[in-house]
């Protein structure tokens, strides 16, 4: 097989090339075959109709079509593995000789994982941790953060009650909460909540809570200024169909929240004024950010051979698949990786 590379901008390359005709030829039976299972024709079993009345049905042209796409779907993972091309999405294919006993002619523009030139990333995430070591001050509870929280609970727990006239808004109803039936907070309804002793207890457990939240969201923003910092450095040409795949990501997200708020996502869309592709427009800023970041990560636990641990990814597909039951298992197990990877990367970049 005759191959040519050029790469392209934004992270592309186009593969020209040609299949021997002796090679391309050895797709003719199967080719006819793979057509001849799925036609029905009068006066025969479907797919046990002769070569002759499946040509004239068909066309030979047809044939030809079928030969190509199964020539390349087998050749073209080899035709990358030989020429080290780290493709990502889909490739364009177009065929640019196609004839019986001749060479196949092809050309495919595929996407590429770009070249990715990282900064000092454990310098800039040490610089970060100092600076917020020197900013740290310790986390406290105060007693109206806990008041506001009891109330919150409380008022999650009061009983609802619709009013006659309902009050409209924007074209909402909204349920007003019974004037003074908020539960009384009391012994007996902090057991009601879950194994507390008494008051006090809960309280406690309470205060011990809210400090684990502060705690997680310090965590989270530290993280944020660590990769936002790397990401600041980082010069990468992001390849369109990841940019692509992300903005979807965000827009599959955004119709899963609307829908399980019982609302149509083509209404919401009425309500806006905007159509998918706007939203699209809107979302692409993050998109590329995404796509950027996790580009980031994986060149990072590339370097620093990063793995994340088999028994924890096992135990975390376990728990997705008891709760997820029409969960596939195959992107539970990506999905468990990634998360467990990203983290592994970040307690690695904490430890600096």
């Amino acid at each position: 097989m005759k191959i040519t590379t050029k790469k392209l901008p934004k992270s592309e390359v186009e593969i020209e090339g040609e299949l021997e005709s002796e090679i391309f030829e050895n797709y003719y039976g199967k080719a006819l075959k793979k057509i001849g299972e799925g036609l029905e024709l009068p006066g025969f079993r479907k797919g046990k109709a002769p070569e002759a009345v499946i040509i004239s049905k068909i066309g030979e042209m047809r044939v030809l079509e079928e030969m190509a796409e199964l020539a390349l779907s087998e050749h073209y993972p080899k035709i990358l593995e030989d020429q080290k091309i780290d493709a990502v999405g889909r490739p364009e294919i177009s065929i640019t000789k196609l004839a019986r006993k001749n060479p196949l002619g092809f050309k495919i523009k595929t996407a590429v994982l770009p070249e990715i030139k990282l900064p000092d990333y454990k310098k800039i995430a040490k610089k970060v941790l100092t600076q917020i070591n020197k900013e740290e001050k310790p986390l406290e509870v105060s007693e109206k953060e806990l008041e506001d929280t009891i109330m919150d609970i409380r008022k999650s727990r009061a009983p609802k009650m619709q009013m006659k006239d309902h009050v409209h808004k924007e074209g909402e109803e909204h349920a007003h909460d019974a004037a003074g039936e908020l539960p009384e907070f009391t012994e007996e309804f902090v057991k009601g909540l879950g194994p507390f002793e008494n008051i006090e207890d809960f309280k406690n457990k309470l205060r011990e809570n809210i400090k684990l939240e502060k705690q997680n969201q310090e965590k989270e923003k530290t993280r944020l200024k660590i990769i936002e910092g790397v990401m600041a450095e980082t010069a990468v040409e992001i390849p369109e169909v990841l940019t692509e795949s992300e903005v979807s990501k965000i827009l599959y997200r955004m119709e899963s929240d609307i829908s399980v708020m019982g609302l149509k996502f083509e209404d919401y869309l009425k309500h806006l004024n905007k159509t998918k592709e706007d939203l699209r427009k809107e979302f692409r800023k993050d998109g590329e950010k995404k796509a950027k970041l996790s580009l980031v990560l994986n060149e990072i636990s590339k370097a620093e051979k990063l793995v994340a641990d088999p028994e924890q990814i096992a135990k975390e597909v376990a728990v997705i698949l008891e709760h997820y039951k029409d969960a596939d298992p195959e992107r539970a197990q990506m999905h468990a990786e990634n998360v467990l990877l990203n983290e592994r990367i970040f307690q690695f970049l904490e430890s600096q």
